[in-house]
């Protein structure tokens, strides 16, 4: 039975392991651009570290309108390396504005949402 436990708490401790490693870490996923001038569009640079054992790829990223573009890093992000998804807001329209962008990655984890707003002022 003793060594039942023990195969018991090793297994857990390997799960909890394994969940702890499974993910990339954000530096931050919202960005706040305050008021900025209509017709000047601005970008965000959304960064993350693979904290993972496995190199992580972005699968697709999926901006919610068609006032803001998404770039990302293309090539593959090892273990320890960074990576990027730079959101672009055009800023055509006066007013608040608060948009989301969905990150779907290789690492388990995801969709991730990185979320950009503002103010647009004429």
């Amino acid at each position: 039975m003793k060594n039942l436990k023990t195969i018991a708490l090793s297994v857990a401790t390997l799960a909890l392991f394994a969940f702890t490693t499974a993910t990339i870490s954000w530096k931050n996923d919202v960005h706040d651009f305050g008021d900025i001038k209509k017709a000047n569009p601005v970008t965000h640079e959304f960064s993350f570290t693979n904290t993972t054992d496995k190199v992580v790829l972005i699968n697709s990223v999926r901006p919610s309108c068609g006032c803001t573009v998404a770039n990302h890093t293309k090539t593959p992000i090892k273990p320890n390396e960074t990576g990027m998804v730079a959101a672009t807001y055009n800023a055509a329209a006066p007013g608040a504005f608060h948009k989301t962008i969905t990150v779907i990655t290789s690492d388990g984890e995801t969709p991730k949402v990185l979320t950009i707003k503002g103010k647009v002022i004429e």
